[in-house]
């Protein structure tokens, strides 16, 4: 009895110290940007500001265009977590039914394709879009993501569909349903939890990007956030720090509320119940 009482005290222990780590960047980031220049060169720096201020957000969005980078974040990300899904639903749908060796080929060339670092892709993906005539355009930039995100999109959606009971598929068989009839009308509904789940994935990879921006595009007006927010960094290495940090926390807030709005979808548990014994 003991030992299990010190087991599950340790292991709170271990969560609670797993999430004060997570949370830590991100307080400190709120406290940041809400204190004033003389806190911020305090050597005894606290966690609550003294004086707390909106200055660094009005100087942030002075200083840089945060709403047209913002509007073309959005628009990124938004695009290519919907293509992404387009694409990987009927794919994950083939190979989680189709148990051939080339299915289990395609599905383990997806997890190795994860391994392969930026730098490895970027100049094929540079070259390619050259020729396609999409370099410092957005539809270049998500066609870079959606490519970007489908691997682990058929990854996480393939482990979806093999998730929903075959009898629903026998049974729309039977009543004469082909096979896109039966992805569209039975599959399909029942992998909203594992959509949204792919959805929110490809969406904040998308949102949060920053290296094939930086790359890519080269107009200022078609920049995305986080390329702007380096901006903040002047020429020698030194951090705007207030208006930085008030930036940045403006850009976690859409990821935060997104899955803040669908999280019970993702945990509903909507295939309870489509079958029974």
């Amino acid at each position: 009895m003991r030992t299990s009482t010190a087991g599950r005290v340790g292991q709170y222990a271990a969560l609670l110290g797993y999430l004060v780590f997570l949370a830590f960047p991100f307080l400190w980031l709120v406290s940041t940007a809400f204190k004033s220049p003389r806190e911020l060169g305090s050597p005894h720096p606290t966690w609550i500001p003294r004086h707390p201020t909106l200055d660094n957000f009005r100087q942030a969005f002075d200083e840089q265009p945060l709403l047209r980078a913002a509007g073309n974040s959005l628009l990124a990300a938004l695009a290519a977590a919907v293509i992404a899904v387009l694409i990987a639903t009927p794919l994950a749908y083939v190979v989680a039914r189709q148990r051939t060796r080339l299915a289990k080929a395609a599905t383990g060339w997806v997890v190795v394709s994860q391994a392969f670092p930026l730098v490895l892709v970027i100049i094929p993906l540079f070259l390619v879009l050259k020729e396609l005539r999409l370099i410092n355009s957005l539809a270049g930039l998500v066609m870079v993501y959606v490519v970007w995100a489908l691997p682990f999109a058929l990854w996480m959606l393939v482990g979806y569909v093999r998730a929903v009971p075959g009898e629903l598929e026998e049974a729309a068989a039977v009543d004469g349903a082909g096979r896109l009839r039966t992805l569209v009308s039975v599959t399909a509904p029942l992998l909203a939890p594992g959509i949204v789940a792919t959805a929110l994935f490809a969406f904040i990879t998308a949102w949060n990007e920053f290296f094939f921006a930086l790359v890519l595009l080269k107009t200022p007006e078609k920049q995305t956030l986080p390329v702007v927010l380096t901006h903040f960094i002047g020429a020698e290495g030194v951090a705007d720090l207030g208006p930085l940090a008030a930036a940045a926390f403006l850009a976690t807030l859409p990821s935060l509320i997104i899955f803040a709005i669908i999280q019970r979808r993702i945990t509903g548990g909507m295939l309870a119940g489509a079958v029974k014994s």
